[in-house]
């Protein structure tokens, strides 16, 4: 699939979703969030916990997605390879869901890994994490959750392993760079380490 195909394919299937308030999505989310900090009270776990609510939205999404692509009339023609894959997460996947495009780069020789660049993070406006140096000042030293450590959109690497997952790729995903902590644009890397036999994958496992 070239990539203008993909990303009308992705707008496509955008104009067909119901829409949510971007504020209301964003501050829904927010609430997550803190809800998760008030619980754990540890940047870690906090980030565990939304790379797991994430892998478990992932699995639920493939389904949606080729039953939308099918009612839609859209062919979506199977990966061939990790290219075709980032391309179909990239232009297709964040579109349809998100209403915002990824972009694809940094492939590894192998072509196993490569990295998405968000410009546009929905889930991110609002939001202002501190420095490390305003967390170890507000903590004081007594404890608590490290709020310079939190990977705020971590969730985004959940469904993404997730989803392919269910379709028996064993991937791991990771932030590189984060646009809430200063960095100029929001890379998430995503690795291959396993082609999964059918049915090898958590599927519809409750977490």
């Amino acid at each position: 699939m070239s990539k203008s195909s993909a990303s009308a394919s992705g707008h496509a299937l955008w104009a067909k979703m119901p829409k949510a308030n971007a504020e209301l999505f964003a501050l829904t989310y927010g609430s997550l969030v803190t809800e998760l900090v008030r619980d754990y009270d540890n940047a870690d776990e906090v980030n565990s916990q939304l790379d797991r609510i994430g892998h478990s939205i992932g699995v639920r999404c493939v389904d949606e997605f080729l039953s939308k692509a099918e009612v839609s009339g859209i062919n979506i023609p199977p990966c061939q390879t990790m290219k075709d894959t980032a391309d179909v997460v990239a232009r297709i996947g964040f579109r349809m869901f998100l209403g915002v495009s990824a972009e694809v780069a940094n492939f590894s020789p192998d072509g196993s890994a490569f990295s998405l660049f968000l410009y546009d993070n929905p889930l991110s406006i609002f939001v202002e994490l501190p420095s490390s140096e305003e967390a170890a000042a507000t903590m004081g030293g007594a404890g608590g959750c490290d709020l310079s450590k939190i990977k705020y959109s971590n969730v985004f690497c959940g469904v993404i392993r997730g989803a392919l997952e269910q379709v028996n790729l064993k991937v791991e995903c990771r932030f590189v760079r984060d646009a809430l902590r200063g960095d100029d644009v929001n890379e998430i890397r995503v690795e291959l380490k396993e082609v999964l036999m059918d049915g090898a994958g958590e599927d519809y496992q409750e977490e």
